[in-house]
């Protein structure tokens, strides 16, 4: 550890709690850094997505050491253990120092693979370029046979000719209106 680190470290343990006081469970995760905010980290708790010793807490639960949290956040469960309590949030490398990660491993990154991911001054993608992406991404728009589906039901354009009128009735066209054939 090197002598930021060590200055760090001391002044979390300085700002941590005296001895028979306790740290809020929202205020922990949110000062090690599993949590972007603390306010993230309350409606993690309010949401059932924070255990400590396997029971739900709300956000205001104290936190002791060897107390073991876990936490679901962005698809992925943070398993810890907790070493030291801070309340004020500290750099990363101190913040590790707090305590003790048993979470299982992040998926690999091969196995995410980026669907639709553009170069950088490619411009606007062209409708044959987005429905592609969608297509790779799974979010599938509607279906190529969705104009015959709708044919068969008598729901497409057809239906004009068969109640008896022209396409172009009653579409306000200056050669039908009669006003512009003399030109």
């Amino acid at each position: 550890m090197d002598a930021k680190t060590a200055a760090a470290v001391a002044a979390a343990k300085a700002a941590g709690p005296s001895n028979g006081e306790s740290v809020r469970i929202d205020s922990w995760i949110w000062s090690v850094r599993l949590v972007k905010t603390r306010s993230i980290g309350a409606d993690a708790c309010k949401g059932g997505h924070v255990r400590v010793n396997g029971e739900r807490v709300k956000p205001a639960y104290a936190v002791r050491v060897g107390d073991e949290v876990r936490l679901r956040h962005e698809g992925r469960e943070r398993v810890v253990v907790v070493r030291q309590l801070i309340r004020k949030r500290v750099g990363a490398p101190v913040a590790v120092q707090c305590y003790i990660d048993n979470s299982p491993p992040p998926p690999p990154r091969e196995a995410v693979a980026p669907a639709g991911i553009r170069d950088r001054g490619a411009g606007r993608p062209t409708k044959r370029d987005r429905r592609e992406m969608e297509r790779l991404r799974g979010l599938g728009a509607a279906p190529s046979g969705f104009a015959e589906a709708l044919r068969a039901q008598g729901q497409g354009r057809s239906q004009n000719r068969s109640a008896g009128r022209r396409p172009s009735e009653g579409r306000g066209r200056a050669d039908d209106q009669g006003g512009a054939e003399g030109l």
